[in-house]
């Protein structure tokens, strides 16, 4: 199970019936982040590349998949969640494993069967995921339902929808139909490519923190923290749907 360990959690659900101060704290920082850093998109010189590129062009489509995975806070919270009690690089491999193969399944699905989602719909839905997994490190399933979702199928699941989410992002622009195929695996391996690259930094900076004593300490803050964040990119998504009816 990907959460707390039982003394680990003991400590964790205390501080649950703590007052909201840490939340409110952090959601109050999170309200000072400028609107266009929680604008999940493409930037506008790459916008121009994909509209005016035709035919088969891998490297890069594999810099741009990697680039917006790199860039892609959202994806990137996400997995910072799903690796935060996972100490055993066969369980990080599995779980990353599963999120790779379901974003990639619908990243491709997507663009080809030309599923059009709204942007604000799925950004919703990925800041959705990013608060689900907050609330299970901290145990809050177990806690108030008595019950412990299967993590396994939850990170293929939202795999699943972070894809539509790059799927969505790529429907935006008329990319030409003249090598689409081998320019959507290119992407895509381009997105393999940058999370493998974000999964080490933060695997690197998650080794060096659970070596010090501060990491049981801080790791409610933490949590607590992503999904704030969560939060405000759902609220932000859903004003800019109801904004743009």
């Amino acid at each position: 199970m990907n959460s707390l360990p039982m003394s680990g959690a003991t400590a964790l659900i205390a501080r649950l019936r703590r007052p909201l101060f840490l939340p409110l704290l952090a959601f109050a920082l999170l309200m000072a982040v400028m609107p266009e850093a929680l604008a999940h998109g493409v930037p506008e010189g790459d916008k121009g590349f994909i509209q005016e590129s035709t035919g088969v062009m891998l490297m890069p489509f594999i810099y741009m998949g990697a680039k917006h995975m790199i860039t892609g806070y959202d994806h990137l919270l996400f997995l910072f969640g799903v690796i935060f009690f996972l100490y055993r690089l066969k369980d990080v491999g599995l779980y990353v494993t599963l999120f790779a193969v379901g974003h990639s399944i619908t990243l491709l699905f997507g663009v080809l069967s030309n599923i059009s989602i709204s942007s604000y719909v799925i950004d919703a839905i990925i800041g959705f995921s990013v608060v689900y997994k907050a609330l299970d490190n901290l145990g809050a399933f177990q806690r108030w339902f008595g019950y412990q979702p299967d993590t396994r199928l939850a990170t293929l699941i939202f795999g699943l929808l972070h894809g539509f989410g790059l799927a969505t992002k790529i429907q935006e622009f008329e990319i030409s139909p003249d090598g689409l195929i081998a320019n959507l695996i290119a992407f895509n391996v381009g997105v393999e490519i940058g999370q493998l690259l974000a999964l080490g930094g933060i695997l690197i900076l998650m080794g060096y923190w659970r070596r010090t004593a501060s990491l049981w300490r801080h790791a409610y803050t933490a949590n607590v923290a992503m999904m704030s964040a969560g939060f405000l990119l759902m609220g932000y998504q859903i004003t800019g749907l109801i904004v743009s009816q």
